[in-house]
């Protein structure tokens, strides 16, 4: 059992589509795989987000995605984790715990001081893994989001 994770080139597109796909249902939309890929393929041929994929014996089986943005507070840059996933069979086998160290490497090499992400209430053994890598939850701060 050889895992492997890199950085996702457009050789990885159909694999991390894929991934990104199962990702969204997992929080309750429709699978959407053409649009998804379409997505992955748009973030990384514009340079929009890094993305790592997780390979386990040549099988996609996990991926994190990060958003490099500006931090006005702390006048630096910070990373936003906005997508992490490992499928269903794949679970357990410390993978994502992996993938989250994989993106603190990432920001520590680029001198980002903050890593920033968001996860559903519900999703308690994603909690638990941020907690695990001494994530801190906000206590100060509320998020609010306008859909238009």
């Amino acid at each position: 059992m050889q895992i492997k994770i890199i950085k996702a080139k457009k050789d990885n597109i159909k694999d991390v589509g894929i991934l990104f796909d199962l990702y969204r249902q997992f929080y309750k939309y429709n699978p959407e795989l053409k649009k998804s890929t379409k997505y992955i393929k748009e973030r990384i041929s514009k340079k929009d987000s890094t993305i790592f994929v997780c390979y386990q014996d040549k099988e996609a089986c996990g991926f994190v995605q990060l958003y490099e943005t500006f931090d006005s507070l702390n006048i630096n840059k910070k990373l936003i984790l906005y997508d992490l996933f490992v499928k269903k069979i794949f679970r357990k086998k410390r993978i994502g715990r992996k993938l989250m160290n994989t993106a603190k490497k990432f920001a520590v090499k680029k001198k980002i001081k903050i890593i920033e992400l968001s996860t559903a209430i519900t999703n308690k053994k994603a909690q638990s893994l941020y907690e695990s890598l001494e994530y801190k939850r906000d206590k100060e701060y509320y998020n609010y989001y306008l859909e238009l």
